[in-house]
């Protein structure tokens, strides 16, 4: 039984089909979920692994603020080398498209911008067990994530630890009280919703219902991975590239990576005083931005694997 109890509850009879599927290559599907929580068709990009015939664990590899579904694919694919990284390794990976400024969690209230999202109940009860059925998975799961999706993916591992053996956070902020309800709510805003219909007011006990910091136990037992860098500009940010929405500019993405990191490594401390084994890595080099991401997911691929049971 999930443990994901902390939220005004996930919908008791979650369902989801798959509506249609396009093939982008023999090993790359886009799947269309006809999804009951989310009540739409929800796109997600499906990474298959050399040998599909033999069960294999599954990444669940989620988005950062600036997604757009509108954009046909995740931003992890359209930015990073993931379809590249994957081909030879032993696993399916599974990155929904679209999700920015929802937080990939349940809203208490529809958005008049952002509108209704159930990405909780969609992510752990209605796709894994459609995934496992139609894509060969063996029921062992990791969840990763940039920014947004990495706070998400921490989030979803706590309250549903029987779910993910492994968590990976790069540029993620770990608290959702004082500057990360600041960093939270602002990501929200970037994208015209409003935060109160997500959590509630500011003192509303559903803040720390998704307070990874409040709950890091429920992480315990699990392979983690977090990473930040120091905000300083690379090479990369001569072009630095804003197509994607949040941040809009480079001083933006300097600010934010600092604040992700001061939260990364503030977190990796209260792990250490709590003895969660943790990989903790802080890069030198690195804004807010998509050319910086690639590297921690190779980083972090030993970790995640090891949780699945590859290593």
């Amino acid at each position: 039984m999930l443990c994901g109890a902390m939220l005004a509850p996930p919908s008791a009879q979650a369902q989801a089909q798959i509506d249609h599927v396009v093939k982008r290559t023999d090993r790359w599907l886009q799947v269309f979920v006809n999804s009951s929580a989310m009540r739409r068709i929800v796109p997600v990009d499906v990474l298959l692994p050399a040998d599909t015939n033999t069960p294999n664990p599954t990444l669940y590899l989620l988005d950062g603020n600036g997604a757009q579904e509108s954009a046909g694919q995740s931003t992890w694919t359209l930015k990073t080398d993931a379809v590249e990284f994957f081909a030879d390794k032993p696993v399916t990976v599974v990155l929904p498209v679209g999700g920015g400024g929802s937080f990939y969690t349940n809203w208490l209230r529809d958005d008049p911008q952002l509108g209704h999202n159930q990405w909780e109940t969609f992510l752990t009860r209605e796709l894994p067990p459609l995934i496992d059925a139609e894509f060969h998975g063996n029921g062992a799961n990791a969840v990763a994530g940039i920014s947004m999706g990495g706070q998400a993916a921490m989030t979803l591992a706590f309250r549903h630890p029987d779910l993910y053996r492994s968590v990976g956070s790069y540029s993620g902020c770990l608290f959702t009280g004082g500057i990360g309800q600041a960093y939270v709510r602002g990501a929200v805003a970037d994208r015209g919703g409003d935060a109160d219909n997500m959590w509630g007011k500011a003192t509303d006990p559903q803040w720390s219902a998704h307070d990874v910091s409040d709950h890091a136990d429920g992480l315990r037992g699990k392979a983690l991975y977090m990473s930040a860098a120091l905000g300083v500009p690379g090479s990369t940010d001569k072009t630095f590239d804003a197509e994607l929405g949040w941040p809009f500019n480079e001083a933006a993405a300097i600010a934010i990576e600092k604040v992700a990191h001061d939260c990364t490594l503030a977190f990796g401390a209260k792990l250490r005083l709590e003895k969660i084994p943790a990989t903790v890595q802080k890069y030198l080099i690195g804004t807010h931005s998509w050319p910086y991401w690639q590297r921690p997911l190779h980083d972090s691929w030993p970790v995640l694997a090891g949780g699945l049971g590859l290593g």
